[in-house]
């Protein structure tokens, strides 16, 4: 089985803002006013998958016409490659500016299957909880035990069935599954030739995003201006 699976990312600003402990309430109101009047935006990843693997990406298409107020960011290098056969992960990231090959071990994230049942892109979804200990947000996936497959968007892995659905702090960001296609890749799985950036361990990653974290909380402006928010 291989194929693409398209999730719709729907980015709400005042979810995000919101859940931002640390700020005073004059405070996340000034960002909010920093983020301007759209207050919801959505684009478009690609994860693709054959047995063994996936690489996650930001697609090509629109989500959203962007001469209708969508944003239109600058392209900075994003996969994340997993070979689950192997247990070994090759992410491609860009954050604060500079460019990261992120080669590792996996290490599956530590889920709470419950018993909620869902449907998402036609496939009945049980539901599974984690709790982000990086960036101390509040997970929920929704996992499709007929897809045999234990990948899914972002870094978000093994449940058994394919992640269709995930939701970071009760709707400030959804990734959602609205196109399922199994057909025979050629090269989607393939990392981009020629990369360049700096070799380093997740862990070292993860200590990027911290430090990053504790510098805006000193400044008391919210954490997630300038990086990714998963």
């Amino acid at each position: 089985m291989e194929g693409r699976i398209r999730y719709l990312v729907t980015h709400n600003w005042a979810k995000k803002i919101e859940s931002v402990d640390y700020l005073s309430k004059q405070q996340r109101e000034r960002s909010s006013y920093m983020a301007g009047n759209r207050w919801v935006w959505k684009s478009y990843n690609n994860l693709f998958f054959n047995e063994t693997q996936s690489k996650f990406e930001e697609s090509e298409e629109k989500a959203e016409p962007e001469d209708e107020g969508g944003y239109s960011w600058r392209k900075e290098v994003f996969f994340l490659k997993r070979d689950y056969a192997k247990n070994v992960q090759y992410d491609g990231r860009t954050i604060l500016g500079k460019t990261y090959l992120i080669e590792d071990t996996l290490e599956a994230p530590k889920w709470r299957i419950l018993n909620d049942l869902k449907e998402v892109a036609g496939h009945v979804c049980m539901k599974a909880f984690l709790q982000d200990t990086v960036r101390k947000q509040k997970i929920v996936a929704w996992f499709a035990q007929d897809i045999p497959h234990n990948g899914g968007p972002e870094d978000f892995f093994g449940l058994p069935g394919m992640i269709l659905e995930v939701d970071v702090n009760d709707g400030a960001m959804t990734l959602t599954a609205d196109l399922i296609e199994l057909k025979k890749l050629g090269t989607e799985l393939d990392p981009p030739a020629k990369l360049k950036g700096k070799k380093i361990k997740q862990v070292d990653y993860d200590q990027i995003v911290k430090d990053h974290i504790k510098q805006r909380k000193a400044e008391e402006e919210p954490w997630f201006w300038g990086i990714r928010y998963i």
